[in-house]
């Protein structure tokens, strides 16, 4: 008999609340905590203990354990059919009308994100599940004063991104504690789309976010496995793209494949979660300090040697390797600026298709013709380029770790952009937007993770500005001071107070300035929204 606790709700009154936590679908999220909750609790100690072994001097390398696997001549179950095009993805949070743009936008793929785009009040994680229903049932539309909002004709196949292990839902409490987040996404979406799907002849797609071990993509098959009993569902209909966006992970490819191997639909290669990635794992690290987040691009050396070994890891195991984000969101007021931007896009994805990549994401419906030019241009009528197996390339531990050869330095500027962007992106997310419009670039919660974390990391070793000032916290206190000023007369004492730009300065700083490094910006965040 499956094991099971009860899930009780402590969330405020939904709109569609009674639709979705129904007694059944909460009891099938109950049984998801009872089977798989010691397990994630496991991994989360054993993510303590790596960072504490990283701290003391250790650095990661491929793991003599799994050698097997990593020589091994294995693949992973084919793509299903409406899987084997892939070339541009599109992605953005539960919210029904980006939802219905998404899917408008011409991209072969969206993701709907319950994580990084996604500012997880109670409201925003009830509604997205209630709009994925509808737009399972194909219904999911929107009145408003200026626009009605319907599918098209064509609409792009969904994948859902449920939140990352480390994190909870407090408003759903499994046994009297708050439930896993990642359980509670799964679940919900499961229990409600999963018959809806494969009685239109389809699958459950999914993006697995965070990931930094196999075992941890071990627990989310076993997650699959359990869901397709339970829900009477076809065994590998469930499929996961699991995004490499830990360092940790990226030594792991092979084996996390693996571990998916009948659940698997490949690999992402989430560049700005990386990134932060790279300074959280390595924070006590001075040789491993970054320059500006501007100045690190995808061409640096580690970068580069991360986004080629997962092509070949994808291509020699039969599974789709997808680029990373563009982040850029055209203007219609400034050409100029936008033909330059729309440039290094075009560079970006022509790079990545070049690379043998499968497909790539965009955040703009705007970007996806651009985007898809570039993958037309080598793909042609071809799905995917899976066949290109990248013999070429050879990855060594000390290629992935070759962060202290990245060119460029930490500047004034860079100081400011990080500032400023990560008050106005968690002014952002605490009022409930977890994607952001800043400057011309779509801001999510990795894009802030990075901001607060190099500033953190640049207190932490002295960095020295060009004159040879180093950053202190004294410094980045006045720059807070000159760049909230900015954001005040720009939105004035009325809306700095409803945007909650104060609240979200004294968490910026917090989550910067701290000597204790915050392992996630979004863990004390979220006990300050409903």
């Amino acid at each position: 008999m499956t094991r099971t606790v009860d899930i009780t709700i402590a969330g405020p009154a939904t709109a569609r609340a009674a639709e979705i936590l129904t007694p059944e679908a909460l009891g099938f999220v109950g049984d998801l905590c009872a089977e798989l909750e010691p397990a994630r609790a496991a991994l989360l100690g054993a993510r303590a203990e790596r960072q504490a072994a990283l701290d003391a001097g250790e650095l990661p390398g491929f793991l003599t354990a799994t050698a097997g696997v990593r020589a091994g001549d294995w693949r992973v179950a084919p793509a299903p059919m409406e899987l084997a095009d892939r070339r541009v993805e599109i992605t953005g949070p539960v919210e029904r009308k980006m939802m219905i743009n998404a899917f408008n936008s011409g991209a072969r793929v969206f993701m709907a994100d319950f994580e990084d785009a996604n500012s997880p009040t109670w409201a925003n994680v009830v509604d997205g599940q209630a709009n994925l229903v509808d737009a399972v049932e194909g219904t999911i539309s929107l009145e408003t004063p200026e626009k009605a909002y319907r599918l098209g004709e064509e609409v792009a196949t969904l994948f859902v991104r449920p939140r990352g292990w480390h994190l909870h839902e407090k408003h759903a409490l499994a046994g009297g504690r708050p439930a896993s987040a990642s359980l509670f996404d799964f679940g919900l979406y499961a229990f409600h789309c999963g018959r809806r799907r494969a009685e239109r002849g389809t699958g459950l797609f999914l993006y697995l976010p965070k990931l930094e071990s196999h075992l941890e993509a071990r627990l989310w098959n076993d997650a699959f496995a359990f869901a397709e009993e339970r829900l009477g569902l076809d065994r590998g209909s469930i499929r996961a793209t699991v995004l490499i966006e830990t360092v940790l992970a990226a030594f792991e490819m092979d084996e996390i494949l693996y571990e998916l191997r009948e659940h698997s639909a490949g690999l992402n290669a989430g560049r700005w979660d990386y990134m932060f990635s790279i300074i959280k794992k390595f924070r006590s690290r001075p040789e491993f300090v970054l320059p500006d987040r501007a100045q690190v691009t995808m061409t640096v050396p580690f970068m580069r040697a991360y986004t080629e070994l997962l092509v070949r890891t994808c291509h020699a195991r039969g599974a789709h390797a997808i680029g990373g984000m563009a982040a850029f969101i055209p203007s219609r007021r400034d050409a100029a600026a936008n033909e330059l931007a729309l440039a290094r896009v075009r560079e970006d994805k022509r790079r990545e298709a070049g690379d043998g990549f499968d497909g790539t994401w965009v955040a703009h419906p705007d970007l996806v013709p651009t985007a898809t030019e570039e993958f037309d241009r080598v793909l042609g009528e071809r799905p995917n380029q899976l066949e290109r197996l990248r013999e070429d390339v050879t990855v060594g531990a000390a290629d992935l770790l070759s962060v202290p050869d990245t060119p460029g330095d930490v500047t004034e500027a860079g100081i400011r952009t990080n500032v400023s962007v990560g008050i106005q992106y968690l002014a952002s997310w605490l009022t409930g937007g977890g994607a952001a419009a800043i400057n011309n670039l779509m801001e999510d919660v990795a894009t802030a993770e990075i901001s607060r974390s190099q500033l953190w990391q640049w207190v932490r070793h002295g960095a020295s500005l060009g004159g040879g000032r180093a950053v202190d916290r004294a410094l980045v206190r006045a720059v807070a001071d000159e760049e909230t000023a900015a954001i005040r007369a720009a939105v004035g004492d009325e809306g700095y107070a409803a945007g909650r730009f104060a609240d979200a300065r004294r968490l910026f700083e917090r989550v910067s300035l701290e000597d204790d490094f915050v392992e996630f910006l979004t863990i004390p965040a979220y006990e300050q929204i409903d």
